[in-house]
């Protein structure tokens, strides 16, 4: 009797583990699944504006990302003056957003009293989620008059001497779509800081207390490097949104296809350039040009990711050596 109740238990047991390891491997298919559609995404992307942008290839080569002629009407493209444009308004957004954001997302979590952190948290939480459009509104009725008029002129006269500052002030250009910007990463900074300040270990806080530090001591010296991989992490997302942004730029960057060395100037965008022209692109080259600047974007955008990873791996290896 006891023999057949432990042959019965054992075939239970048996039938349970067989479901268990059916009901892993279903899990194990669907997840892999899902991580594989992300590659065949991407994959499509890639063979769509590759395929798409074959006849600029084919006309202008690898001459196309140096030259900076754009004539829709003597078929001459160039992506240099977009390329330009948009990496000087990312960087300048950037330079503004990176110590403002990171300053805050500091003040957030490990300063500020628990009731204003939570407050602002969510008025962050808002202002990252107004869509774009919006802001370049906001930009052309506020911001635009107020460089134009005081931080512009300001600039001419303290450091005009400088080619960066140098020429007209039109309230529209560079300096104004990069301010635009660093208004719009400012909220993914400061968030992704914020939860990775808030992640680290209250051991860490109090041990350095108890050392004698002080409270800002304990956060610049202590929280602040414990953290630095999500902070980095913020920023490279901060900057993969500047790349990418197509309608606040267009509203205030001037729309003008040249590459100037004035911060004051206008200029021209690579999202921005495909907002404007591509409905109204006819002909051969034209259209095929604008898909080409679309794949030289998202190149782009890969290539500074990598940086990014890279940067991130590096930075982890010299933590663990110290360590």
């Amino acid at each position: 009797m006891s023999c057949s109740m432990g042959t019965t238990a054992a075939v239970s047991a048996t039938a349970v583990k067989g479901q268990s390891q059916a009901g892993d491997t279903i899990a194990r298919l669907i997840t892999v699944i899902f991580a594989a559609s992300l590659l065949v995404v991407a994959a499509l992307l890639v063979f769509q504006l590759f395929s798409r942008s074959a006849d600029a290839r084919h006309q202008f080569g690898l001459g196309f990302l140096s030259s900076s002629a754009w004539n829709p009407v003597t078929d001459e493209f160039g992506a240099w003056p977009f390329i330009y444009g948009t990496i000087v308004t990312s960087v300048v957004g950037l330079l503004i957003s990176i110590p403002l954001g990171v300053g805050a997302a500091m003040f957030l979590s490990e300063l500020a009293p628990a009731g204003v952190s939570n407050a602002l948290t969510f008025v962050v939480e808002l202002l990252a989620a107004i869509p774009s459009v919006i802001y370049g509104l906001l930009a052309i009725f506020t911001l635009v008059p107020l460089m134009r008029s005081y931080v512009e002129p300001f600039l001419k006269a303290t450091l005009g001497f400088l080619p960066l500052f140098s020429g007209p002030a039109f309230g529209v250009g560079y300096l104004t779509a990069g301010v635009v910007l660093a208004i719009m990463t400012v909220p993914f900074i400061i968030s992704v800081s914020r939860e990775s300040l808030l992640a680290v270990p209250r051991e860490q806080r109090e041990a350095a207390l108890a050392l004698g530090a002080t409270r800002w001591e304990t956060t610049w010296q202590i929280v602040v490097p414990y953290a630095k991989l999500g902070i980095l992490g913020s920023i490279f997302l901060g900057l993969a949104r500047a790349l990418g942004e197509t309608m606040a730029v267009t509203m205030v960057i001037g729309n003008d296809p040249k590459a100037h060395v004035s911060l004051l100037a206008s200029g021209y965008s690579i999202a921005a350039v495909i907002a404007n022209e591509f409905a109204e692109a006819g002909g051969r080259l034209h259209p095929s040009a604008l898909v080409e600047l679309g794949l030289v974007l998202f190149g782009l955008t890969i290539v500074i990711n990598g940086l990014a990873r890279l940067m991130i791996v590096a930075t982890t290896s010299k933590g663990s050596k110290r360590s």
